[in-house]
């Protein structure tokens, strides 16, 4: 065992996966699943807005040769939209509005990239993605350093105990100190940074990397439009310190500071979510991209046993059990087809078998099983722990759900957020009635928006709510565009939910500033409130009346 593997084991005993652990299959078929999802890498991209994310995602499916040439969000004539936004309107906006996977092979490795969104509108989503991943790459804007949403998404990564590769990005344009944005790092969030390599040249005036370990100098050369990997030139140190000069020195200055307070890649601290390894690079350009790969098939944890509902570890050679955590309609236009993303969890997946849904009792073909790489997709027969597939057709399927064979488990419910925005839609034409209303419920059981009922409106008036408006945009584009109904928002007045009961719903009809509306899904009753000042003022009022927060992963 490397002092790798047994970092990894010691950190999953850390997080309560040292239990006594279900038995898997013994012989033969039981080391494959090991030793096939010892190969796996299941990894997302998260960033606050414009940090380059989405380019990142496309310089890493570049370097593994998985794509032949990268393209931008903002490109320019001739140039394609970034693999991962497949959507028509991430490509009108240039912005990520929905998570994509792709998996490809490096260095002996298989990873499965989760790319995400980037905007705060769409925060649910890359939340329930990071349900389905064992580690994640932060990216950070060189001039901009901790951004509000990189903040969040560091607190959200923190709770689910997901170790955190931080990649600081733009190091070709204008930008802040090195050690300033160690500091920040450090300083607002916990942890603590431990750089891999280091940027000679400040930010704007970038002319290399090196490598802290070894010191040695990589040097890079844009090829034409950045489309293609960037040229590498490798020096020693001798000759770096010769042609860099004064810039050289004072990155061998910085780095012996590094050394001198032991800032050094720590693997037992990095697993448990104490300190983060830093990289620097650029990511349009495509520098610093490949050793971005390497350190992750280096650092990134393999597959480990996944804690159920009955806080128990579910063996990563038990049978197959896979986590639904995402689902998209219509992204084959000539299919109008349903994919559910599932993470497969444990156990080997052959296409064809036949699983039991954990939610319904109900048996689950996976005679359509695919292997995701942005919108486009090929058949799979088999796959491992850390793997994501595509199931088409997956009518039956939420986010959330549970599937397994043979030995029963379900895993925790994904959290929801508790929504902030709230509209009444309407159809614009009447004869469109059926496509809106098959929309509508299309869009809520993928978790676009959280669709309400209104005993006030009807059926034919549901009530959208949302975490921040965009939820809107993409709702009413989707709705136009992939099932021909055109629809119209009202928006309403309330910026709070609190969850109630039917005594509750009684008190509070007629009540000025608040509404109760029935959640679809479930049935739950939600009451809606202008702000907090009239929902301090009801409670006063009404003692006694229940009104729950909405807690992440009850609702």
């Amino acid at each position: 065992m490397t002092v790798v593997d047994e970092a990894h084991r010691r950190s999953g005993e850390d997080r309560g996966e040292g239990h006594q652990r279900p038995a898997g299959p013994a012989g033969p078929a039981g080391s494959e699943v090991l030793a096939e999802a010892g190969r796996r890498r299941a990894f997302a991209v998260i960033s606050h807005p414009d940090a380059g994310k989405s380019t990142l995602t496309e310089a890493l499916a570049l370097h593994a040769s998985a794509i032949t040439q990268a393209g931008a969000v903002h490109g320019k004539a001739g140039r394609r939209g970034v693999t991962s936004d497949w959507m028509a309107m991430e490509r009108d906006r240039g912005i990520s509005i929905t998570s994509a996977a792709l998996r490809f092979d490096y260095g002996g490795m298989v990873l499965n990239l989760l790319d995400t969104p980037g905007h705060a509108d769409f925060s649910e989503d890359t939340y329930r993605v990071l349900e389905a991943v064992d580690c994640a790459i932060m990216l950070l804007d060189s001039a901009k350093g901790l951004e509000p949403q990189t903040l969040k998404l560091f607190d959200v990564c923190r709770n689910r105990r997901v170790p955190v590769i931080t990649f600081v990005n733009k190091w070709d344009r204008p930008g802040r100190e090195p050690l300033e944005l160690l500091d920040e790092i450090e300083q607002r969030i916990g942890l603590r940074p431990t750089p891999m390599n280091w940027p000679v040249g400040v930010a704007g005036d970038f002319r290399g990397l090196i490598e802290r370990g070894t010191r040695d100098f990589t040097a890079y050369t844009r090829t034409p439009g950045g489309a293609g990997r960037a040229i590498e030139e490798h020096l020693d140190a001798a000759q770096a310190a010769e042609r860099e000069g004064a810039a050289y020195e004072t990155a061998m200055e910085e780095l012996a500071l590094l050394d001198e307070i032991g800032a050094d890649v720590d693997m037992e601290s990095f697993l448990a979510g104490e300190s983060s390894p830093v990289l620097f690079g650029a990511a349009l350009p495509n520098f610093g991209v490949r050793r971005l790969l390497e350190g992750l098939c280096e650092l990134a944890p393999p597959p480990a046993p996944r804690i159920d509902v009955k806080d128990e570890p579910r063996a990563v050679d038990a049978p197959f059990a896979g986590l639904v955590f995402k689902v998209q309609a219509n992204m084959d236009r000539n299919h109008r087809d349903r994919v559910a993303f599932v993470r497969v969890c444990s156990g080997r997946f052959e296409r064809g078998m036949v699983l039991t849904h954990a939610a319904t009792g109900r048996p689950f073909a996976t005679k359509y099983a695919q292997a995701m790489f942005g919108q486009e997709r090929e058949t799979v027969d088999v796959a491992y722990p850390g793997d994501v597939i595509g199931l088409v057709n997956a009518t039956a399927l939420r986010p959330g759900d549970t599937l397994f064979e043979a030995q029963a488990v379900e895993f925790p419910p994904i959290p929801s957020f508790a929504p902030e925005h709230f509209a009444v839609v309407r159809s614009k034409d009447a004869s469109k009635h059926k496509q809106f209303r098959k929309g509508i419920e299309q869009l809520g059981t993928e978790g676009v928006v959280q669709v309400l009922a209104s005993n006030l409106r009807g059926d034919q008036a549901p009530v959208l709510a949302a975490v921040g408006p965009l939820q809107f945009d993409v709702v009413l584009h989707r709705l136009e565009h992939e099932f021909g109904a055109r629809a119209d928002l009202e928006h309403l007045g309330y910026t709070l939910a609190r969850r109630t009961d039917t005594d509750g719903a009684a008190s509070l009809a007629g009540q000025r500033g608040a509404e109760v509306l029935t959640r679809r899904l479930d049935g739950a009753l939600l009451a809606l409130f202008t702000d907090k000042w009239r929902l301090a003022a009801i409670q006063r009022d009404k003692p006694g009346i229940v009104l729950d927060t909405l807690v992440a992963g009850t609702d």
